[in-house]
């Protein structure tokens, strides 16, 4: 535990990248196979389940260190950082319990689940008398489920292919399903990620799936790429990336970010149940009704994401349909290494339901296609050479990438009226912000600045959407500025603000709900700029975002 402690600070002190690498390798040097397994686990991905409610730890942090709630949270404000919190407030540690990374996780971390409130607090605190502020802070991040360090899994793959020789893909491959928690990890994972080469035989064996190929953004105008004819086009649909893997007799599916996902699907798992043994397909779960030519909204999806139990209504009234990109595998073989176009004759062949090509001849029909993509609920276009290989991550450049031609996003002019501050580095600036819209356009700016005198009756500032990310550092410290020096009401760690900043948000997508005040759900938004140059009363209103979702939705 003291050593993954050591790591766990010295990667989140470091900024560079060789640093990480280097303190990575040192680690796993060290540690036992069976430590090892737990560390690389952790690192690239894995959220052990919270073990103790965050209220729990706080009260009974106050408890022990004989603080007020009012004064711990003064302390939380200014930290950032609830672990970091609570190991500054604790008292003093009275013995050193020692022990390993996995000894912590599987005897003293995992059991608290099943404790009731007393036998929690009574293992919390036996655990924070023997542990170090450090091991502390570290401990309630595990416990508390807030383990984050800005370590990347491909960097914890490239540390174990280094450390023992080994290509980075075939480390990243064998490394696959290893966070979807359902169960611990352990020595012989550790031994199996970093086993020779020459031991590794044919491929992925069992439900593992093979790494994602992952797109990346189209950096310019598309006949840059090249002839039209080489490059394969297809529609960028909205819905979950997922593998879905045929060996043994049986079906699992995986989502991109490694989660095992099957028993989600059924109808899924039925068609793959068809497909022969050493199948495994790359393609797209979408809600997608019977009849219809397009795919249902992303929320009609989400119904089914939401559900740990699937209803025989809403099996009916959210179906799934997956949609293949790709065949990664046949008959135990796999086909990363061939062109598509072989891969593709292969997937049809197989009678698997394929994303469809688009068939404009040159760049310019293909532009237009592109701009129905939102009437047609999809998110742009899918540009990928026909004799490409299936890459690792993000790898890859010319006929050997994935080209994602998105559509510019959908943006609205809105008003910050609330902020808060952020974790971390970023705890003593107000980085996280709630933005609004009017009701109604106003008629005028003293329309306007009546209205937020007194904002009754039908123009008012109408909350839609929170924003953290798109402003540059510069930009942070000036808003930030503006909040401290705008604030009208506090509420804990939210500052209510004078309405005086309008920016621009970006989103992919909008939709009706009836659990947002304004009626209207967003996704994805973020801040694309700050506009100076606009006045409040001619900020956007509902009006607008009524428009654009029914321009999203083809009315």
């Amino acid at each position: 535990m003291k050593a993954f402690t050591a790591l766990y600070l010295a990667l989140d002190a470091s900024t560079g990248t060789l640093d990480k690498l280097q303190a990575l390798k040192r680690h796993f040097a060290a540690a036992a196979p069976r430590d090892a397994a737990w560390a690389a686990y952790l690192l690239a991905g894995g959220r052990p389940r919270r073990a103790v409610p965050t209220r729990e730890l706080r009260d009974l942090a106050c408890e022990l260190a004989g603080l007020p709630d009012w004064l711990f949270e003064a302390g939380y404000a200014a930290t950032g950082d609830l672990a970091e919190a609570i190991a500054y407030i604790l008292p003093a540690p009275v013995t050193d319990h020692g022990g390993s990374l996995a000894d912590w996780m599987e005897h003293r971390i995992a059991p608290l689940r099943g404790l009731d409130p007393a036998a929690r607090a009574a293992a919390l605190r036996e655990a924070w008398a023997g542990l170090p502020a450090e091991g502390r802070f570290l401990y309630v991040k595990l416990v508390g489920g807030g383990f984050r360090v800005g370590v990347s899994r491909g960097l914890v793959q490239r540390a174990l292919a280094e450390l023992h020789d080994l290509p980075p893909a075939l480390v990243a491959q064998r490394m696959m399903g290893c966070t979807d928690g359902s169960r611990p990890p352990g020595a012989a994972d550790y031994e199996a990620w970093t086993a020779p080469a020459a031991t590794d035989g044919s491929g992925p064996r069992g439900g593992h799936p093979y790494p994602f190929f992952l797109a990346q953004p189209l950096p310019g105008p598309p006949d840059r790429l090249g002839p039209r004819e080489v490059w394969w086009a297809e529609w960028k649909y909205d819905g979950i990336r997922v593998q879905v893997v045929k060996r043994d007799g049986r079906v699992w599916v995986w989502s991109r970010g490694e989660e095992l996902v099957t028993e989600r699907f059924p109808e899924v798992v039925a068609e793959a149940a068809r497909w022969p043994d050493g199948t495994v397909v790359d393609g797209e779960l979408l809600a997608w009704r019977p009849g219809d030519n397009d795919p249902a909204p992303f929320a009609l999806l989400q119904k089914r994401i939401a559900r740990k139990t699937l209803s025989r209504a809403i099996l009916v009234s959210a179906p799934v349909r997956l949609l293949a990109y790709d065949l990664l595998e046949e008959a135990g073989q796999d086909l990363r290494g061939q062109a598509l176009h072989l891969r593709r004759a292969r997937l049809e062949a197989l009678g698997i339901a394929a994303s469809p090509l688009l068939g404009a001849t040159d760049w310019a029909g293909l532009a237009s296609l592109r701009e129905q993509s939102r009437a047609r609920r999809m998110e742009g276009l899918m540009l990928k050479h026909r004799d490409g290989t299936y890459g690792l991550g993000r790898t890859g450049s010319g006929e050997a990438a994935w080209w994602k031609w998105k559509l510019s996003p959908l943006s609205v002019d809105a008003v910050l009226i609330y902020a808060q501050a952020g974790h971390g580095r970023r705890a003593s600036l107000y980085t996280d912000y709630t933005f609004a819209v009017w009701s109604r356009p106003p008629v005028d700016a003293d329309e306007a600045a009546a209205a937020l005198q007194a904002p009754q009756g039908d123009l008012q500032l109408v909350s839609f959407a929170k924003a953290y990310s798109g402003l540059s550092d510069p930009e942070i410290r000036r808003v930030d500025r503006l909040v401290r020096s705008t604030t009208l009401e506090k509420f804990g760690p939210v500052r209510r603000v004078r309405p005086t900043l309008v920016c621009e948000l970006g989103f992919e997508g909008l939709q009706s709900s009836p659990r947002h005040k304004s009626g209207i759900a967003v996704r994805f938004p973020r801040i694309l700029r700050i506009r100076d140059d606009k006045p409040l009363h001619e900020a956007d209103s509902l009006v607008t975002l009524q428009r654009l979702m029914e321009t999203a939705d083809g009315a």
